[in-house]
């Protein structure tokens, strides 16, 4: 297998088993929470913890890349990610959970943004688009197979074999990796921006952890607004740094590119209302249907069915229609599929579920895809680092968004209805709100040059190709009519 193939797979399966992760513990905290003699409420500080320190170590992860090298950060971080699960699998107590969570969460934050830094150096612009459908599969598939496979895992072996079954694929992740990977890294590497990565740190971790918390009901509403308020504080304070310092570790001088710019605030607003759904979903299926965690997780498998029907057509659709043109049109097709969600009662057959998330899970992964692939498509090699870093971190934070949205949607409709019990009338609006505010980066991706991203996309040459045939045609067109015209005089 070529390294164009073989590459793209390597950062995938690490990135698979990061989103598996963080999602499979979902199902099994109260296996857990019983076995190490505390409450389930308790252990989600286990999930808020994670996500607090991959929201602290992203914006190193540019900067680190450069100085040590991609390849050995990348190996490294997947290292720091199994010494973190083999702590969650041998933790005797809640304290000893979290600090494996939050050492897990160190390697995650790496693994990202790393691995697609790792892709973009070791891969030619004009096979990105079919490299990054390996690498979006991961992150739409790990969310959704995670919680079913959870269960099952509790159900039939032991909680301990969800943080176990990374170390075999870890292995198998560095030693690709050390052989096949490249060691390059930035000949110049700049100066490590110790004031900004503590501003940005504070300011991701309260939004991140602030919105996360506001998902999970951890915390009351005031304490959730101050760590936001906080988050939100120190993020202004960065922006401000980040003006006067030459190398700041989170770059918002490359929204001035236009593909970039469509790809952040345009990509934020489409993971906002998808990120909801992994969280809104199971609970429909469970508190409003009634259906156990491993029925429920059957059922929402559907969109992974989808991702994964996407991955061989991605490059032929982009190439077909363009960014620009694709994008627009189908961040309004995705989000009447998460729309459709809303009209999901107790007595719609599952199977037309299954079909709706089938296809919706289709156009989503299109979309992902071409939006991990367009942020790059102006960056200059020197700034690669840079580019990685803001779109992780631009990603979490969509995602920490979305489920804080989807949560507070429901539980306005809940106050609006006058109940206090889950039930499947509550959701409807949730479902509707999301795909509002998905549907709304349409406009983003519309304000993009009609030619964007066509060296990555392969349009550029069926544009030169389709001109070419054009020309051959009108010539060919002349020539047989100045043959006519001879004709004619002779005639005359």
């Amino acid at each position: 297998m070529d390294k164009q193939r073989l590459i793209p797979l390597i950062v995938a399966t690490a990135l698979f088993m990061e989103n598996m992760d963080s999602t499979v513990i979902a199902t099994s905290l109260p296996a857990i929470a019983a076995d190490i003699g505390t409450s389930p409420l308790t252990l989600k500080l286990a999930i808020t913890s994670y996500l607090l320190s991959l929201a602290v170590f992203i914006p190193a992860s540019g900067w680190t890349a450069d100085r040590f090298g991609a390849r050995m950060v990348f190996s490294i971080a997947i290292g720091v990610f199994m010494i973190g699960s083999i702590g969650c699998a041998l933790s005797q107590n809640v304290t000893h959970f979290v600090i494996a969570r939050i050492l897990q969460g160190m390697g995650g934050a790496m693994m990202t943004p790393v691995g697609r830094l790792v892709l973009l150096r070791s891969i030619d612009k004009s096979s990105l688009v079919n490299a990054m459908t390996w690498v979006t599969v991961p992150a739409l598939v790990g969310p959704v197979i995670g919680p079913p496979l959870g269960g099952f895992i509790t159900t039939y072996f032991s909680w301990h074999w969800i943080f176990l079954i990374n170390i075999p694929i870890g292995l198998l992740g560095i030693f690709m990796a050390m052989k096949y990977i490249d060691p390059i890294k930035s000949e110049d590497p700049e100066r490590f921006d110790l004031y900004g990565l503590v501003l940005a740190g504070i300011g991701l971790a309260g939004i991140a952890f602030g919105l996360s918390v506001a998902g999970l009901n951890l915390l009351p509403w005031p304490i959730v607004a101050g760590l936001v308020a906080i988050g939100t504080i120190s993020m202004t304070l960065y922006v401000m740094h980040a003006k006067r310092t030459g190398s700041p570790v989170l770059d918002f001088s490359l929204l001035r590119l236009s593909t970039m710019r469509a790809s952040i605030i345009g990509g934020f607003l489409f993971r906002l209302g998808i990120g909801a759904l992994p969280f809104l979903l199971p609970l429909l299926m469970q508190e409003g249907f009634g259906l156990t965690p491993f029925q429920s997780g059957l059922v929402t498998f559907a969109s992974a069915v989808g991702a994964m029907g996407m991955k061989t057509l991605a490059a032929r659709i982009i190439r077909a229609f363009g960014f620009r043109y694709m994008m627009t049109i189908n961040a309004v097709i995705s989000a009447v599929f998460l729309a459709a969600c809303a009209l999901f009662t107790m007595t719609t057959p599952l199977l037309l579920i299954f079909i709706i998330l089938v296809v919706g899970g289709f156009f989503r992964s299109l979309q992902f895809t071409a939006i991990n692939t367009v942020a790059y498509a102006e960056v200059e090699p020197a700034q690669m680092s840079r580019a990685t870093t803001l779109v992780s971190v631009n990603q979490q934070l969509a995602i920490s968004a979305g489920v804080a949205v989807g949560a507070f949607s429901v539980e306005s409709t809940m106050l609006y209805q006058h109940v206090t019990e889950l039930s499947a009338g509550v959701f409807p609006p949730a479902f509707l709100v999301v795909a509002i505010i998905s549907a709304a980066s349409a406009y983003f991706f519309w304000q993009m040059p009609d030619d964007a991203g066509h060296e990555i996309s392969g349009r550029k040459v069926v544009e030169i190709s389709s001109r070419k045939g054009a020309e051959k045609a009108a010539t060919k067109k002349a020539a047989s009519e100045g043959t006519e015209d001879a004709r004619d005089q002779r005639l005359g």
